[in-house]
């Protein structure tokens, strides 16, 4: 079993306190986020960002790994993982929406297949328990 783990220290009020996160590789140290960063889109990062990259990056590493099992090497998978945050649900994230466009050598309908089932089988997409939607292009 693999274990990761990520930090985070707040320090006042929710919208004026401040945080600061960070995650065991170090890549980030003591990042600043606050309420603005959050619901106000001010310049800096929030969990609900950071959530979206997680999620990108997972798909991608999962559709490499469905095509590789087919014998099909990608050679680009650019995806975005849009979260939607729904304040009146709770605060809640009801949906993360996956953009991704694949460049790989096989056949349009096998990748998009291999597309549907990263959507759903990829750890991030598991774990979040909301809707996921997808649109998928072949280049």
């Amino acid at each position: 079993m693999f274990k990761k783990h990520g930090s985070a220290v707040w320090e006042g009020t929710l919208k004026e306190g401040q945080g600061r996160l960070s995650s065991q590789s170090g890549v980030l140290d003591n990042v600043a986020y606050d309420f603005k960063e959050r619901f106000e889109d001010a310049p800096g990062t929030n969990p609900e960002e950071l959530v979206g990259a997680a999620h990108a990056a997972c798909f991608s590493m999962a559709l490499a790994n469905i095509l590789a099992e087919q014998g099909v090497t990608a050679e680009r998978i650019e995806t975005r993982s849009t979260i939607s945050l729904d304040l009146e649900a709770g605060p809640k994230i009801v949906n993360a929406h996956l953009e991704t466009v694949v460049k790989a050598p096989a056949d349009k309908n096998l990748i998009l297949e291999a597309a549907r089932a990263a959507e759903k089988g990829c750890p991030v997409s598991q774990l979040l328990g909301c809707e996921i939607t997808m649109d998928a292009k072949v280049v």
